[in-house]
């Protein structure tokens, strides 16, 4: 990207001052505005003549070069085609500006790699105080963490897709992953509420679903208040991903604290899921209920218990949804009609789907 900017810079100031212009870095690569060839063909001999000389300019092959050094070594080298004196201060001025481009750049991928770290939770924690205060990263300002996952499809760059979304401001990063997995880290006002974060979400699964046809799921984490908690944060995200698909396939965006007891299952054992099924349920007794059994459980726990309500969303007569509910109290010894029972079904429920969906572990 510095690249791209940079030959634009070259041949803008080539036009103004007539004359070839370019850089050469440290170690040797040539960017230039017009490749006459003289310059890479004597580039070694350039670098020890420059590296050599203790004054900044140097007058060679008919150029002017103007070395910038970094702890003793030569960082890079800007020169013009021509070894004309007046042209002393626009190489110099050149210079200061590369230097700038090349620091900007340099810092916003120093920020970007402290981030995809601190995601990684590669970062020891007494250490990322003192480098956010060296990457100038504002330390305790509320940052939204999410987790995008989506479908690999040849051609369309999601993550430039989204890249787009987001201004190049210093502050909110969009770090690629592995395994289809791209994180935003965005910072947010203060007492930013759960419907304006899932607002912000579906923007950005819109933009991508208007750009590209492709199947993308998005985990919210909680506020981390401070930059040490973003690796927190993005933890959560990618649970609220995982649980997403095993309870709630359907929706696109979940949101770690909408989860609720989906939440502390996926966190359980398996072995204490499948201790807890047997002791509750006779053997084999959960399996055993139809799939229109189980249609009218759900839409009896969907209208709060209420009879009178779920036998007419479903278009039976309520002493057929009676039966039914009798039917599943004999099947398994929990009477829905009984909060305490109706609980302990709809939990049961959960962790059913959770064993059988074998979640990978965050």
């Amino acid at each position: 990207m510095i690249n791209k900017y940079l030959n634009n810079i070259l041949a803008q100031t080539g036009k103004i001052l007539g004359c070839e212009v370019g850089v050469i870095e440290g170690g040797g690569a040539v960017v230039s505005s017009a490749k006459t060839g003289i310059v890479e063909q004597n580039v070694a001999d350039i670098l020890d003549a420059c590296a050599e000389n203790s004054a900044k300019i140097t007058k060679m092959l008919g150029y002017t070069f103007y070395t910038v050094t970094s702890r003793g070594r030569v960082d890079y080298i800007t020169f013009v085609g021509s070894e004309d004196s007046s042209m002393d201060v626009h190489l110099e001025m050149l210079s200061s500006y590369v230097g700038g481009m090349r620091q900007m750049h340099n810092d916003k991928y120093d920020r970007s790699n402290f981030i995809k770290n601190m995601l990684a939770d590669s970062i020891l924690p007494g250490d990322i105080f003192l480098k956010s205060k060296e990457l100038h990263l504002a330390y305790d300002v509320d940052r939204a963490v999410f987790a995008l996952q989506y479908d690999e499809i040849r051609g369309i760059d999601i993550y430039d897709i989204i890249r787009g979304i987001f201004p190049d401001n210093g502050k909110d990063f969009v770090i690629d992953l592995d395994n289809n997995m791209i994180a935003i880290v965005k910072e947010v006002k203060i007492g930013i509420s759960a419907q304006e974060l899932e607002t912000l979400a579906r923007q950005i699964t819109d933009t991508v679903a208007s750009e590209a046809v492709v199947n993308i799921h998005l985990g919210i984490g909680t506020i981390a208040s401070n930059i040490k908690d973003i690796a927190k944060s993005y933890k959560e995200a990618r649970i609220a991903l995982e649980v997403g698909k095993v309870f709630d396939g359907e929706k696109f965006i979940m949101n770690y604290e909408n989860l609720g007891i989906a939440r502390l299952i996926y966190q359980l054992p398996t072995t204490l899921c499948e201790l807890f099924l047997s002791e509750v349920f006779k053997k084999d007794s959960i399996d055993s209920l139809d799939s229109e059994t189980l249609h009218t459980i759900q839409k009896f726990f969907e209208n709060n218990l209420n009879v009178s309500e779920t036998s007419r969303q479903l278009y039976v007569h309520r002493n057929t949804l009676v039966y039914r509910l009798d039917k599943v109290r004999k099947m398994t010894g929990l009477d829905l009609r009984i909060f305490d029972h109706a609980i302990v079904f709809k939990v049961a429920l959960m962790v059913k789907k959770y064993l059988t969906s074998k979640p990978m572990r965050i």
